[in-house]
């Protein structure tokens, strides 16, 4: 049987041959993952965190589901707003990053339940979540569409999906941020991680990802209705919300 394809970054790769790269990407990157975060984006991904929490709705007693979770900051903001009453799921594909968010949550007094899982095949049953938080995975995942119809399955009627990823910046700052993005990045992910090229590969990861208007229409594809997007930092950081009726 012929292996199917999907890009990793701007090469062109098999199914398996990119769940087993991004799988070495951030088992690589996971100890400083955090503090690449920062360098990154000058501090700005937090304000970008913060921004997704107000949008999401989320109240004390609320279920909340974080996937690709990695290093658990989302979940540790949606833990404090559903209070003991709520539930919060920290999950992600990757061992290394999810051993790293549940160790950062339990250092701040939140012993949150954690599963390592796949997007594609959400262990949740249906119906069940108030809300549904993806923040810089969604664009690493092989079967988007797959991934955004199990966010859809498990989520109760009207939950809502929050998207936080990566996007397509304002074109006249295009050229700048291009050489921001492969020129120097990849140099302080030399620096900080002794890992170059798994930086390269998420600035590629970026370009390749679907533009604003295209996930949105992903997202409706899925079944999300009343779906809206809000750009940060001039279209590097885009939040989609849809609901589920």
């Amino acid at each position: 049987m012929k292996s199917e394809t999907t890009h990793f970054g701007y090469e062109t790769v098999t199914e398996g041959e990119k769940a087993r790269r991004v799988a070495d990407v951030f088992d690589s990157v996971a100890n400083r993952y955090d503090l690449m975060n920062d360098l990154m984006s000058g501090g700005l991904h937090r304000v970008w965190k913060a921004f997704a929490i107000q949008r999401s709705g989320v109240r004390e007693g609320s279920r909340v589901l974080d996937v690709a979770g990695g290093t658990g900051d989302l979940a540790l903001a949606f833990a404090k707003s559903v209070g003991q009453s709520g539930q919060v799921w920290l999950t992600d594909i990757n061992n290394a990053m999810l051993a790293r968010g549940r160790d950062r949550l339990a250092d701040k007094g939140q012993m949150l339940p954690t599963a390592q899982c796949d997007a594609e095949k959400l262990p949740f049953p249906g119906d069940w979540f108030d809300c549904v938080s993806v923040a810089f995975g969604l664009r690493n995942m092989t079967h988007k569409d797959a991934a955004l119809a199990e966010m859809y399955r498990v989520l109760r009627p009207g939950g809502r999906l929050l998207v936080l990823e990566f996007s397509q910046i304002w074109k006249p700052l295009a050229p700048a941020y291009d050489f921001y993005s492969f020129h120097v990045i990849p140099r302080v992910g030399k620096l900080v991680t002794n890992d170059a090229d798994s930086y390269k590969y998420l600035s590629e990861s970026i370009r390749v990802h679907p533009d604003q208007e295209e996930l949105k229409q992903m997202m409706e594809k899925a079944g999300f209705e009343k779906v809206e997007y809000f750009n940060m930092a001039l279209g590097v950081v885009a939040l989609h919300r849809g609901f589920k009726f």
